[in-house]
């Protein structure tokens, strides 16, 4: 077998010393679900939003059909609700059981990306010890949300980009869509990353004649037809043309909503009750008037009011948004790590942004120093990430396509992700890019 060959089974299949790290993040997220089920039963692993997940896939798997309720349902896609009825079959611990084991893969899969962009085996291996433990990823691993499957499908898309703008090899970019398609079927939010993407390969090979518009064309076929498909059957089954529903919902119900709050010096939630939240009932007693209305036209009645409002006041809404993007990327998630450990105190902050990140640390520093200090630790190991993520982007040793790439891909989902519903779990299609370059920062200072 030639050094080439060996090279190349090691980058597809990892080495033995990447089995230690794997095994690790096994271990640890297993912990924290036995942990989670003696402290709190077997409901913590599910959310307020798993229902509407399961619901619709146990219809798709024993019925054919992808429906909510008796209706065709277009606010959720069919890849996390399809994954959680087939592994909740015996029971809710057996899907969680299911995505500790895909979370550890994806720890191989962020030694395969880190392979892919710096090509030097040190810092893959240091990428995958950085993962195996990254507060985000443990945490989500176990509860019953598509985070880390929406994770692996983003992982093997990013690994298969990088491998291509070393390769150019057009085959390997086709399974790179292929992998981002299936990963938008499980979270809308990447729907209008393949633009984003296209656009970047036409800047990367501006100077390749042969690829420059070749490449980008070969992404944009191999994500958008899978994605039409998709809107065809919203636009047959209800009228409605988009690809998920959450985002008029989102736009009407939390962004809207938020701009009005601070126009108006009213409370979110009393602003989110005025519209009709949180669900269809509260909905048609505020808008009477709907209740022969379909979903379509429902939908387009609540994105045409949320955007009035957000083209009514631009600058309120930049904030929100910014505001978001924020919580998105320094919200540690330790709240959420202390509920499911039934550690977090019943009076602690629920929304940070209502009083300010500093004014609500203050108050639980001083009413619950414990959890205060949880808070602080995860804090300080995101922000030393951070640190080091800089130093390793700045090494000089990355090659500026794969830069940008990474680059970019992780400043598209902070601004999607930002505004009023943000949450520090949408973070985590960021950590393993963080944990690359942290890597690398590391491989830096020890050099």
């Amino acid at each position: 077998m030639t050094e080439a060959s060996i090279a190349c089974r090691e980058s597809a299949w990892g080495t033995p010393r990447l089995l230690v790290p794997v095994a690790a993040a096994v271990v640890v997220r297993l912990l924290l679900l036995g942990a989670a089920l003696m402290r709190t039963g077997s409901g913590v692993i599910a959310s307020g939003d798993t229902a509407s997940y399961l619901e619709p896939g146990r219809n798709l798997l024993l019925h054919g059909r992808f429906i909510t309720g008796g209706v065709p349902e277009i606010g959720r896609t069919p890849g996390y609700p399809l994954f959680l009825a087939l592994f909740s079959l015996v029971g809710p611990a057996t899907a969680a059981l299911a995505q500790v084991l895909l979370s550890a893969f994806t720890v191989l899969l962020v030694w395969r990306l880190a392979r892919a962009v710096f090509a030097e085996a040190r810092v893959a291996l240091m990428a995958a010890w950085l993962f195996a433990f990254e507060p985000v990823s443990v945490i989500y691993s176990v509860r019953l949300l598509p985070e880390t499957l929406f994770l692996a499908l983003m992982l093997l898309s990013l690994e298969r980009l990088a491998v291509f703008l070393r390769g150019r090899n057009l085959w390997v970019l086709t399974q790179a869509g292929l992998w981002l398609a299936a990963a938008t079927f499980v979270r809308p939010v990447s729907y209008y990353l393949p633009a984003a993407l296209a656009l970047g390969l036409f800047a990367a090979l501006a100077r390749v004649p042969s690829l420059r518009w070749k490449a980008p064309a070969v992404l944009l076929l191999s994500v958008l037809p899978w994605l039409a498909v998709w809107q065809l059957r919203n636009q047959i089954e209800t009228g409605f043309s988009g690809f998920s529903s959450i985002v008029a919902r989102n736009l009407y119900f939390y962004q809207a909503a938020e701009v009005e709050a601070r126009v108006a010096h009213r409370s979110f939630m009393e602003v989110q009750r005025g519209l009709g939240y949180p669900d269809e009932q509260s909905y048609l007693a505020r808008h009477p008037e709907q209740a022969g209305w379909d979903q379509a036209r429902r939908l387009a009645f609540m994105r045409s009011e949320a955007e009035r409002v957000l083209r009514a006041y631009p600058g309120t809404a930049l904030t929100v948004q910014l505001e978001g993007s924020a919580v998105v990327a320094f919200t540690p998630c330790a709240a959420e790590l202390l509920r499911m450990l039934n550690a977090y105190p019943l009076d602690g902050p629920k929304r940070v942004v209502d009083e300010g990140p500093l004014r609500s640390a203050m108050r639980l520093a001083h009413t619950h120093p414990g959890a205060a200090a949880v808070m602080a630790a995860l804090e300080m190991v995101l922000l030393g990430l951070y640190v080091l993520a800089a130093r390793g982007a700045l090494c000089g040793c990355v090659r500026r396509e794969a830069l940008w790439l990474l680059l970019g891909v992780s400043l598209y989902f902070l601004a999607v992700s930002g505004g009023a519903q943000a949450v520090g779990r949408y973070r985590l299609p960021v950590m393993p890019v963080i944990c690359v370059f942290a890597a690398a920062g590391l491989r830096r200072r020890d050099a």
